[in-house]
């Protein structure tokens, strides 16, 4: 039997899930960060997502960290990027969008300190901006800007889910690697070589508390 493409099962898997939510695929208005919180939380949703942050994997995952951090103030900011399978270098507009923002924020707010996210198509655009490049996995691409090395110790925490880079034998490493949360849920075809289970790919928003517990230890 011929393997089915892993495009053609992450966008499978992300029309799966919105019939079974009854959504409509619709592009809801950006978030954009409070000035200077204690904690700004930049999220880089999935293929298709709707939502604010993202419903499967963003929305559920800040509204956990927002919850573990408090009294801490907690921003989110909504990556700007296309998140489809079709427009032209989608993952490197998220990733120079999701550069851009970090280096803004630290210049305008020098206390405040990040928790980036990242679901399928959108861990790619954060393995990118933190020197891991995507190039070779399912809506993936080469790393079109990193987040400047003396920013590096104010992001407190990476929480990845569904990752692609793990189903071509990559992961997040370095300077990094320590404050990394890396999801891949059994069988999701995604992130997990030979995975062949779609529904695995949207189970992810049951890992928000984990996650944010995990947040809240790197802060």
């Amino acid at each position: 039997m011929s393997r089915v493409p892993r495009t053609r099962l992450l966008s499978a898997a992300t029309t799966v899930g919105l019939v079974a939510l009854g959504l409509a695929v619709a592009t809801a208005p950006a978030a954009s960060a409070a000035p200077c919180t204690d904690i700004d939380v930049p999220v880089a949703r999935g293929t298709g997502e709707p939502g604010t942050l993202g419903i499967i994997v963003g929305d559920p995952v800040y509204q956990a960290v927002q919850s573990r951090l408090r009294p801490r103030s907690v921003s989110s900011y909504r990556v700007d990027y296309p998140a489809d399978l079709i427009e032209p270098a989608s993952v490197q507009k998220g990733n120079t969008d999701l550069v851009n923002h970090v280096r803004t924020q630290a210049a305008a707010c020098p206390q405040q300190r990040f928790v980036l996210v990242g679901y399928s198509q959108g861990a790619n655009v954060v393995d990118n901006s933190i020197g891991i490049s995507s190039d070779g996995a399912v809506v993936g691409g080469p790393i079109a800007a990193t987040i400047p090395a003396d920013l590096a110790p104010r992001i407190a925490a990476i929480l990845l889910f569904g990752n692609p880079i793990r189903a071509i034998g990559r992961q997040v490493t370095g300077t990094y690697q320590s404050r990394t949360k890396d999801y891949c849920a059994l069988g999701d075809p995604v992130c997990q070589p030979g995975g062949t289970n779609i529904l695995a790919h949207l189970s992810y928003g049951g890992n928000a508390a984990d996650a944010a517990t995990f947040a809240a230890s790197k802060v």
